[in-house]
């Protein structure tokens, strides 16, 4: 069985980083769902909306891959842009097709961990008086739906950089939130909390960079794999990442990148022959 984690949240959790900024991550054991099936995965993972990119779920995969090499993961994206916590109500679309999604991929899997980033949306001190209030309702529900009670929550942080851009206006609020997320991990049971801290956005300060998302996805997996909250970044996290890069293609996984490229039209009929050809003898 593939151990699977649920992705819910906002957009920085379906991930806007850009593509063309970081190295790409490829593992034949990582997988995502689509259509209730396991597919290899390939960024991005969560397709909300036309601008997704790169999110923090790439590099958490492949940081338990390190962990796991004779197993795969599972990815299962419901992640959506701009939404609030309203919008996550037990008796909302989002909520329920998060619930769906989950109960597809236990076919076939056993959840192992929920990662949650969202509160961009709930930026006010109303919202905010609110906001561990309805994280609760929705985690409990959530859990209890899937039969997952003690599965570890990860949950992160919202950027420094939020009232720097030019949205700031709507976002003076964000330390609030912050605090409403590290108060809700330290008094919930199985949650923990990541640190945003050192992160750096996209040019519309509201999105993590794809350099940003990819040091949060080890941050996140540090935090499931240690069960332990991450209030300050971590020391080495350019070290993983240069680990993950570095691992070198499986034949299968070569001959995927090749059938790819042919796909889409990169390279032509004959050259892939010859590089399938290669391949296969090699």
């Amino acid at each position: 069985m593939i151990d699977s984690f649920l992705m819910i949240g906002q957009s920085n959790m379906a991930g806007r980083g850009y593509t063309k900024e970081v190295p790409p991550i490829f593992d034949e054991h990582i997988k995502m769902q689509r259509n209730g099936l396991w597919q290899i995965m390939s960024e991005p993972i969560n397709f909300d909306r036309p601008s997704a990119g790169v999110g923090l779920a790439a590099s958490f995969a492949a940081s338990w891959r390190m962990d796991n090499p004779q197993h795969e993961i599972g990815l299962i994206p419901c992640a959506d842009g701009g939404t609030s916590l309203d919008d996550w109500a037990v008796t909302g679309a989002l909520f329920e097709n998060a619930i769906s999604q989950s109960r597809l991929a236990q076919r076939t899997s056993t959840i192992k961990g929920i990662l949650w980033h969202q509160g961009e949306s709930d930026c006010s001190p109303e919202k905010a008086n609110q906001y561990q209030e309805k994280l609760s309702v929705i985690i409990d529900v959530l859990r209890k739906e899937l039969h997952i009670q003690e599965v570890p929550l990860i949950i992160g942080g919202l950027g420094d950089y939020l009232a720097d851009g030019i949205f700031g206006p709507y976002f003076t609020s964000y330390p609030l939130i912050n605090k409403d997320l590290e108060d809700f991990a330290q008094t919930t049971k199985n949650c923990y909390f990541v640190t945003a801290k050192g992160l750096t956005p996209n040019p519309d300060h509201i999105h993590f960079n794809a350099l940003s998302q990819r040091i949060l996805g080890v941050r996140y997996y540090k935090a499931f794999r240690d069960l332990q909250h991450i209030p300050v970044p971590l020391n080495d996290e350019e070290g993983v990442l240069a680990k993950i890069y570095n691992r070198p293609y499986t034949k299968t996984e070569k001959i995927k990148l090749l059938e790819h490229e042919f796909a889409l039209g990169i390279i032509e009929s004959k050259d892939y022959l010859d590089h399938l050809t290669a391949l296969n003898q090699g």
